[in-house]
């Protein structure tokens, strides 16, 4: 019986832990995972209502609660609530501030955990490497070549490209006007770097069923892939225009120009985002060549989730 403990229930967190819980109750009782949530004190002394609910539903789910402070306590201090659980699945995020991950990857192996998923859902850190856009990605470098050099614990990395929906934030600027789509608002679609530049998306949910099959089935290391889609901006612009039936302004963000406003503006971390993605190195890959394709998981693509209730014009 495999104890696993997930760290955080945020937009990716929710969905593993849902993930886990309905896959975990397929075991013969005997030998059933047990899946833990960590979570801040104060999230249960002085618990909001919405967080209230949360907590009901994943009570109700099965799932257990470990009260620990992650930002506030050493590594040392991790690594005693981490030593009684087999497997640990970061969900934190970015939220914790600089050091957080390495933190979490040096009390993961002074545990002794058996099996990590460390907080790298995102893209291709190796290729990408630790200087893009001023070094946003530096210490997801730093944390692979940590797990790399150890060898107490076995580590799998699910790289799932950029979360879909941020792709149609407004504040990404990728996709601007679609939420008034409705209305006589132009709609606008920008291409980083090119119309020709890919990037990968995948949903939390589907992120939350590669997940799920990875620890309490599959439980392969290394870096795994996956994707809902991989499309062109220029496909994207295609799949807005027929989503609301009628043509966007289509623009480019040449790869200069946001080098310049970055120049400008060192620390804005979505103007380092959009040089990322329009450097187009290691933001996208194959659907073929994922995880999920071999687990025979089916993920939501980008016209899917443009005709997904959440989107409904």
């Amino acid at each position: 019986m495999s104890r696993v403990l997930v760290l955080g229930a945020g937009e990716l967190g929710l969905p593993i832990l849902q993930s886990l819980s309905h896959l975990a109750a397929t075991f013969p009782p005997s030998a059933r995972p047990t899946i833990t949530l960590l979570t801040r004190p104060t999230t249960h002394s002085s618990p909001s209502p919405s967080k209230s609910r949360e907590i009901a539903h994943l009570r109700d789910l099965g799932i257990s609660f470990l009260a620990a402070d992650i930002a506030t306590a050493t590594a040392k201090d991790l690594a005693f609530h981490f030593k009684d659980f087999d497997i640990i699945v970061s969900c934190t995020g970015f939220a914790g501030g600089p050091g957080t991950q390495l933190k979490l990857a040096h009390a993961v192996c002074e545990a002794g955990v058996g099996h990590y998923y460390p907080w790298q859902f995102g893209v291709d850190y190796d290729i990408i490497g630790p200087d893009a856009a001023n070094g946003i990605f530096r210490e997801q470098c730093e944390v692979r070549r940590f797990l790399r050099g150890q060898d107490k614990t076995k580590w799998t990395i699910v790289s799932t490209g950029m979360f879909t929906s941020f792709l149609f934030e407004p504040f990404f600027g990728v996709v601007e006007g679609l939420e008034t789509a409705g209305s006589a608002h132009e709609v606008v679609v920008r291409a980083l770097g090119s119309w020709e530049n890919k990037v990968t998306v995948t949903t939390p949910e589907d992120i939350g069923k590669v997940v799920s099959r990875l620890v309490l089935k599959d439980q392969r290391t290394g870096v795994l892939f996956t994707a809902g889609d991989t499309v062109s901006y220029r496909r994207l612009a295609d799949l807005v225009e027929a989503k609301i039936g009628r043509k966007v302004l289509r623009e480019v963000w040449s790869l200069d120009s946001l080098r310049a406003e970055l120049q400008a503006d060192p620390e804005n971390q979505i103007l380092k985002y959009r040089c990322l993605f329009a450097e187009a190195k290691g933001v996208s890959w194959h659907h073929a060549s994922t995880v999920n394709m071999d687990l025979n998981i089916k993920t939501t693509d980008v016209q899917g989730f443009l005709h997904s209730e959440g989107l409904a014009l």
